[in-house]
């Protein structure tokens, strides 16, 4: 089994791939105060609960665009199962040309996400990855990527809601009955639901005009799931898509 870490800014999301099959994911918030020793306890107690056994693992693989954590789950990985785990960045083969101004400055994660967008759904395509932030990456006809529009999160709005006014609260995070709220927390929600919905669908709009063409879309990010449902797009959504492309770039260079 292979062991696929995708560190993002807001959480950890583990999955364990036999061959091509996805056998479990598992959560965890980041913390830039742990250590290994700390994180490796942590995984391995998290894995217990899927039944996982430390000899299953036989290699990992990491994506991270927290580089402080780079070496710490890397250590971790070598603690817990004795192995070197890949971590994407330069000198890892992606087979993914990049058209733009810095291509070391693109984040691991839509990496990951490109590479598996073309291999499993094919080129040209737009990718929405939304995490902490909401990432909206263009893959050419070529497989090539050819750009990013990086828009703030829909939690990170929602938080700022709550913490940067006097008389809005914390809320959970779904989809009220209507557009047009009658009470505070159901304004909150349509403001952060639908108003996300429509701003993904004014960018596609804005991408496809740019582009001259209709791309087929590919959602993924834990809020995904959240979000596209209610966008008025044809929007295919794949919540691992991070980690299916981990697993192809162990494939690829291991």
């Amino acid at each position: 089994m292979i062991l696929t870490i995708d560190v993002g800014n807001t959480n950890i999301t583990c999955g364990g791939f036999d061959g091509s099959s996805l056998n479990f994911v598992v959560r965890m918030s980041t913390r830039l105060s742990m250590t290994e020793d700390e994180y490796a306890s942590k995984i391995l107690s998290i894995l217990k609960l899927h039944n996982v056994e430390k000899k299953e693992i036989k290699g990992a693989i990491i994506s991270s665009v927290v580089p402080p954590l780079n070496a710490v789950m890397k250590k971790a990985v070598k603690l817990m199962y004795g192995v070197d785990a890949l971590v994407v960045g330069p000198g890892i083969k992606t087979g993914l040309n990049i058209h733009c101004d810095n291509p070391s400055s693109v984040g691991s994660d839509l990496i990951c996400a490109c590479v598996a967008a073309n291999k499993l759904y094919g080129s040209p395509s737009l990718i929405i990855d939304m995490g902490t932030a909401t990432k909206m990456t263009v893959l050419n006809k070529n497989g090539a990527f050819e750009g990013v529009s990086i828009i703030p999160g829909v939690m990170m709005g929602l938080d700022a809601l709550a913490e940067k006014t006097a008389q809005l609260p914390k809320i959970s995070l779904e989809a009220p009955g209507k557009v047009i709220g009658k009470n505070t927390v159901d304004c909150m929600k349509s403001g952060v639901v639908f108003g996300n919905a429509a701003l993904i669908d004014g960018m596609i709009d804005r991408i496809n005009s740019e582009m001259n063409c209709k791309l087929p879309v590919i959602a993924t990010g834990g809020l995904a799931q959240i979000i596209i449902p209610h966008c008025t797009h044809n929007i295919l959504v794949d919540e691992y898509l991070v980690l299916k492309g981990l697993e192809l770039l162990y494939r690829k260079n291991s």
